[in-house]
């Protein structure tokens, strides 16, 4: 009976090495994806930006066309 109790015993500390192994895993997969997460969320509001200022110039541009069109004669 002993024999057994230590067996299981010993079956029950891998279990708790294994999970514990687990969790570390996890909650450095689950940073990693954090730090992804914030990255590319930094990398979309800079294109939001670049995509703001880029729109921004067209409109600049097009009221500038339509200026030069209407001085144009017979246009």
């Amino acid at each position: 009976m002993d024999a057994e109790l230590a067996s299981l015993e010993q079956k029950l500390e891998q279990l708790i090495s294994q999970h514990a192994a687990a969790q570390a895993r996890l909650s450095s997969q689950y940073a990693a994806a954090q730090a992804e997460s914030q990255r590319l969320q930094e990398k979309v509001d800079a294109l939001e930006h670049a995509n703001r200022e880029l729109n921004d110039k067209l409109g600049l541009v097009g009221s500038r066309l339509e200026a030069l069109l209407a001085r144009i004669p017979g246009a």
